[in-house]
């Protein structure tokens, strides 16, 4: 009867570590599992428009960007050389009054700032800039 008992409190002991293990994997992959950006607030399916333009100097980071924006759910439209390639700073540019797409873009790649230079483009709603400081970039 005492073996028995030493039995049961053993595999109940077995069980409970196993939940625990459950737990904590289930936590750990919680906190470092990709996230994608969460949807803009009262605008539907509405899906951000992304212009990246390299300025960093280093050849295909822009594409690097585009693609790590589109896993994110963002439309990458256009992917082009800056006008300089000697940016220091990256930055996300709102190209609309409303900022929250371009708010959206600059906390999936890590919170950069957001510049507001709104103009009337049927292109994009949100210039991204690459600069030099490119590794800290969250590109996943």
């Amino acid at each position: 009867m005492a073996a028995d008992s030493g039995r049961l409190v053993r595999l109940a002991t077995l069980v409970l570590a196993g939940i625990v293990v459950a737990l904590v994997l289930s936590s750990l992959y919680g906190r470092w599992r990709p996230r994608l950006p969460q949807p803009l607030k009262g605008s539907g399916d509405h899906v951000v428009r992304v212009q990246v333009l390299n300025g960093s100097g280093e050849s295909g980071i822009g594409a690097r960007v585009a693609s790590s924006l589109r896993e994110g759910g963002f439309q990458v439209v256009e992917i082009e050389n800056a006008d300089r390639s000697d940016y220091f700073a990256t930055m996300v540019v709102a190209r609309r009054a409303d900022v929250a797409g371009a708010e959206a873009v600059a906390g999936y790649l890590g919170g950069l700032p957001v510049i507001r230079q709104t103009w009337d483009s049927e292109l994009a709603e949100v210039t991204v800039v690459v600069g030099s400081d490119r590794s800290r970039l969250r590109l996943d």
